[in-house]
């Protein structure tokens, strides 16, 4: 863990650009993120629609002022499982330079405490094929690997 104190927090709007960031430096995600100044709006858009949700937060990790870390959490109920709740977890990135030093686990384990403090039945999540250190890092966090996900891009 970094030797400054490590703050995760509810995104605030001022923290978009920085968000913006690093979802562009993340060449692997495919996600077509990109600080061109012509899609912020795209961005603001979607950062309000997640604000204004009761079953969603965004969350930035700080550390001396910089964010260095960011994850979404959202909440679904379904009537599989008795009508039980689960947390899913999406969107995690650390600062390319900051990996290794626990903040990805901090942020993690975050979330895995907040679903124990909300009853969830579960927390799950799912990362790109390619990434196999992500699936190490979240094996040894304690997720399992259980369900074959696939996905549609529509646009």
């Amino acid at each position: 863990m970094p030797s400054q104190e490590l703050l995760i927090r509810e995104a605030k709007e001022s923290d978009l650009l920085g968000l913006i960031g690093l979802f562009a430096a993340d060449a692997v995600g495919g996600h077509g993120d990109t600080t061109d100044p012509s899609a912020y709006d795209d961005y603001l858009r979607a950062f309000r629609t997640i604000a204004a949700s009761p079953d969603q937060t965004l969350y930035v990790a700080e550390l001396a002022g910089e964010v260095v870390g960011t994850f979404q959490m959202m909440i679904t109920t379904a009537l599989v499982g008795r009508g039980s709740s689960a947390m899913i977890i999406e969107a995690v990135q650390t600062r390319a330079n900051m990996r290794g030093q626990g903040i990805g686990a901090a942020m993690i384990n975050f979330c895995i405490d907040e679903a124990k403090v909300r009853g969830m039945r579960m927390v799950q999540l799912t990362s790109n094929a390619v990434r196999k250190d992500a699936h190490r890092f979240y094996e040894r966090l304690g997720f399992k690997p259980t369900h074959l996900g696939f996905k549609m891009t529509l646009k």
